[in-house]
């Protein structure tokens, strides 16, 4: 049998795909971290599960988190997203995204790649959570607070400690599958000798 983690709704496929192909696994596509950084945050107050089945919504909304057709969106344009029943209609959050992708674009110019930036700060090395059960995952941690703070400061909104802890998990620089998770091994193993 196969053993995921608890936290996975065993009747949704596309759930079940998201789990056992992406999540934990090392991201350094900076259009998927994107795209990572804009879902997480639209899941503030809602579950991953919500936005999740919405994902291809947003990524049509959003031209495919093309950067430079994201920062020309104008008010108009978030009006009209706001009439968008496939995304989570919520102006701070659209907004957000318009908001995200100008300071993204900024840390490329900057750092070389947004993947370069975000990894650096485990030293392009995946964290092994080695967590037994669900509920010893933290929601948040220092490494997550600090992040957090640096995003924060660079004028991303929607990037509070616990959105950017999932996103690390989500993105692979932290492996929180469950021991008891198949993908728990298969990661681990994938990582070795593997560097951003």
């Amino acid at each position: 049998m196969c053993y995921r983690c608890k936290w996975v709704n065993q009747n949704n496929e596309l759930y079940i795909k998201y789990h056992d192909t992406e999540w934990g696994v090392p991201v350094y596509d900076d259009t998927k971290l994107f795209e990572m950084i804009t879902l997480e945050g639209a899941q503030a107050g809602l579950s991953w599960e919500t936005v999740l089945n919405k994902r291809e919504n947003y990524r049509e909304a959003f031209y495919g988190y093309n950067l430079k057709k994201i920062i020309s969106l104008d008010d108009k344009d978030i009006e009209y997203l706001m009439l968008n029943e496939g995304i989570v209609r919520n102006r701070l959050k659209i907004k957000s995204v318009i908001q995200n992708a100008n300071v993204f674009v900024q840390i490329k110019k900057e750092y070389g790649s947004f993947s370069t930036f975000i990894w650096k700060y485990i030293n392009n090395t995946p964290i092994n959570g080695k967590y037994k059960t669900i509920s010893l995952i933290p929601t948040k941690d220092e490494l997550s607070d600090t992040i957090s703070k640096d995003l924060k400061n660079k004028g991303m909104s929607f990037v509070g400690s616990t959105i950017m802890y999932a996103f690390m998990q989500a993105v692979g620089m932290i492996n929180a599958h469950t021991i008891d998770c198949f993908r728990y091994k298969e990661i681990i193993n994938s990582n070795i000798g593997r560097s951003g």
